[in-house]
């Protein structure tokens, strides 16, 4: 798993039949202190994410575990939307702050 920021989404009209009706996001992972790395992911959001949220990514094999990715032909799913990270008693997110990085 990944933890990642939401950073907008992909619209493809012309698809595999069995990606019909899943939305595509745009992941950016972030480091242990919540900055954003390079590269980008598009995951397919099986929690109802939103762009700027942080949240939880897989990939490859794992990512066609969920209900709504079983036998799916996807690389990477959104599986959880994060409420708050602590690391060593410290925390580096919360999403109900603002800005949500201490």
């Amino acid at each position: 798993m990944v933890l990642a920021k939401v950073v907008g989404t992909v619209v493809a009209t012309q698809k595999e039949a069995s990606l019909e009706g899943l939305r595509m996001m745009v992941c950016k992972p972030v480091d242990i202190d919540g900055q954003e790395k390079s590269g980008l992911v598009v995951a397919v959001d099986a929690v109802g994410a939103g762009v700027g949220e942080l949240v939880m990514y897989a990939t490859g094999s794992s990512a066609r575990q969920t209900t709504v990715t079983r036998d799916r032909p996807c690389d990477a799913v959104i599986m959880a939307i994060v409420d708050q990270w602590e690391v060593n008693g410290a925390y580096k997110y919360k999403k109900d702050e603002d800005p949500p990085y201490n």
